[in-house]
């Protein structure tokens, strides 16, 4: 799908596990669309098919999982609801452009990002954090 211009996509694998009782750990294909501001998360298994859909534009997030919907007013609430950690959105799309920006409380290994992996562990707030991504650099 071609994006227009000042519009970011990547595609590859995630995992997320968060050090919560009980821990919780997560891992899907992903599809991301957009920007920080509005744009399209698409999670799948490794066959392929949809696990989730995720949109936001300012002042709204969703995720529709099958005839499910889920609707927060921002992106980070919705991540926190969702896996039980906020991720950085913003921080996010820069780490994937290969731009080490700092956020607080979350640590950003940048060093394989010419390879195509990027892992950003998060210590505070607790619970602790790691989110692993594998893309098309």
């Amino acid at each position: 799908m071609p994006t227009a211009p000042g519009v970011d996509s990547w595609n590859g694998r995630l995992a997320l596990s968060v050090d919560s009782n009980p821990p919780q750990s997560y891992a899907a294909g992903f599809d991301l669309h957009g920007t920080p501001q509005a744009g399209e998360l698409l999670l799948a298994t490794p066959l392929g098919t949809t696990l989730a859909t995720v949109s936001w534009v300012p002042g709204r997030a969703e995720m529709v999982q099958g005839d499910q919907t889920t609707r927060r007013q921002s992106l980070s609430e919705l991540s926190t609801d969702i896996g039980g950690a906020t991720v950085p959105v913003a921080a996010l799309f820069d780490w994937l452009n290969g731009q080490a920006t700092e956020v607080d409380g979350w640590q950003a290994d940048l060093s394989r990002h010419a390879e195509g992996k990027i892992t950003a562990r998060r210590t505070v707030p607790l619970p602790k954090a790691e989110l692993r991504l594998i893309f098309q650099p």
